[in-house]
């Protein structure tokens, strides 16, 4: 009895704990997302991982440097980044698989084209002294209907 009165304890006293890091993690990833919209380079520097590999649906893979470096050189303007049927899967409490569907349209201001993507992310996120950052994203294209 006395070993399911302690269980029963730490279970309760954990699910705030799960609740809130769940919080923190789905402000940071919008955060993530207004900085793709605004190319804000710093706070993305700052939420992302020194170990980061940024997969991209093309096949590409960015480390944090290459892909910050992208939003450095102000060659593209993020117009739309729709995210729907998130889900975030923990695996302890210092790591997450993040999934999502995103719209996006991403002018290229070399060329004036406009990139229309329907793809699907897998995002790993790790808790680091200073909070969330990206460790590893891909993406995938959806077939065009």
């Amino acid at each position: 009895m006395k070993t399911a009165v302690l269980i029963f304890s730490f279970l309760c006293l954990s699910l705030p704990l799960s609740a809130q890091s769940a919080g923190d993690l789905e402000a940071t990833i919008q955060k993530f997302r207004s900085a793709l919209l605004a190319e804000d380079a710093a706070t993305l520097r700052n939420l992302t991982s020194e170990n980061l590999s940024y997969g991209h649906s093309a096949g590409m893979i960015e480390n944090q440097e290459e892909f910050v470096a992208v939003f450095e050189a102000k060659n593209t303007d993020y117009q739309i980044w729709e995210v729907s049927d998130q889900t975030i899967e923990f695996h302890g409490k210092d790591l997450a698989i993040v999934r999502q569907n995103v719209k996006a349209e991403i002018l290229s201001l070399t060329n004036q084209t406009t990139n229309s993507l329907n793809m699907g992310l897998m995002m790993i996120w790790v808790k680091e002294k200073s909070g969330w950052k990206l460790l590893a994203r891909q993406s995938f294209r959806y077939p065009q209907t």
